[in-house]
């Protein structure tokens, strides 16, 4: 029996160049890295899982799931060519043996991180922008997602290509030259997309807060879009304005940098009036209304000698931009009443006109 296996030996070597001892240890190395990628996959499977089961988010959890696959398939691999390697079959191409088992690991690799980044953007960055008000974030976060995936791949395309010694400067210049003329194509809706993402990461203003445009409108910030901003306005009517004009836009915030804001009111009164029994009054008025703030303190200032009355100017502090035209309007009116049930005169212009007898 040991001689016929000597003579099979000694002639397969004859004929082939390699002995079974050969084939036996390249047979052992392939069984060793299989089971070392059966290990790997015992740890990820019933200690990494197990790690990560106690920590409070999935995200771990998915990454280890995703980990997995592609470890496992790259430590087989990397036996199957050391176990071709060794007994010296591919000789002949084993450089290009090399290359295809590096093709495939990469994408393997290239799919499992593509996976990696969908969870942390699904399980960390959807979870963020549920938490603000805007609806820009949501908007950018799948187109995020979808430009990362492209980013991945396109990156282990052009890797495997030059692995492969393709030229990859024509595929270059022609995907910069199909960029340029989209970008040409599309520019308005990319301005509008940067606007967007300048808004966004600059926060002049944010959903809810009461601006004043440019052209002098004011209302309250209802969405800030991917490609526009809707503000409402105090006739209940929407204006849909561009990202790229409001992010070029001077704007003035009623929010910023603190929601309370100064409200101011002048009141006149006619010469003769007794000017401390104005003070009191009015300081009275503005301490009744409830919408104004405490503290600060409203304060009334004697601020000028006017053309027809004594002018006074109230100083008030409100919560809420939006308090601001309820708060003026509650003074007014309580200013109104109260002066007339002292009678205190409210001086309306007047003109005197003398007339010269020419006589």
């Amino acid at each position: 029996m040991i001689d016929y296996f000597s003579q099979l030996n000694q002639a397969l070597g004859a004929y082939t160049g390699i002995t079974i001892a050969s084939y036996i240890v390249a047979l052992i190395i392939l069984i060793v890295f299989f089971i070392l990628a059966q290990i790997t996959n015992f740890l990820f499977n019933k200690v990494f899982k197990v790690l990560t089961a106690k920590t409070e988010n999935n995200t771990d959890d998915k990454i280890i799931k995703i980990v997995n696959m592609p470890i496992f398939y790259s430590v087989v691999l990397f036996g199957a060519y050391q176990s071709f390697s060794y007994i010296g079959i591919l000789s002949n191409f084993s450089d290009d043996f090399s290359k295809i088992i590096k093709s495939f690991a990469i994408i393997i690799w290239i799919y499992a991180i593509s996976k990696i980044v969908n969870v942390v953007i699904s399980e960390l960055g959807f979870k963020f922008t549920e938490k603000t008000k805007s609806t820009l974030d949501d908007e950018l976060m799948p187109l995020f997602q979808k430009l990362s995936n492209i980013i991945i791949y396109f990156a282990g395309i052009m890797f495997l290509l030059k692995m492969w010694n393709i030229d990859i400067t024509p595929l270059l210049a022609s995907a910069g030259i199909a960029g340029f003329v989209i970008a040409f194509a599309a520019q308005d809706t990319i301005s509008h997309l940067f606007g967007g993402i300048s808004i966004y990461f600059d926060k002049p203003f944010r959903v809810g807060d009461r601006i004043q445009l440019e052209s002098g409108e004011i209302g309250d910030v209802l969405e800030i879009g991917i490609r526009s901003t809707r503000i409402k306005t105090f006739d209940e009517t929407v204006i849909v304005i561009p990202n790229n004009t409001i992010a070029s836009s001077k704007i003035i915030n009623y929010n910023q940098p603190a929601s309370n804001i100064k409200e101011k009111v002048t009141v006149a009164v006619a010469y003769g009036s007794d000017i401390d029994k104005v003070k009191r009054i009015l300081l009275d008025i503005a301490s009744s209304v409830a919408e104004i703030e405490k503290d600060p303190a409203p304060s009334v200032y004697f601020s000028e000698l006017g053309d027809f009355g004594l002018e006074f100017l109230i100083v008030t502090w409100v919560d809420n931009p939006q308090k601001k035209f309820i708060v003026k309007t509650k003074m007014n009116e309580e200013i109104y009443r109260r002066f007339g049930e002292e009678n205190i005169e409210i001086p309306y212009p007047t003109q005197d006109i003398y007339l010269k007898n020419s006589k």
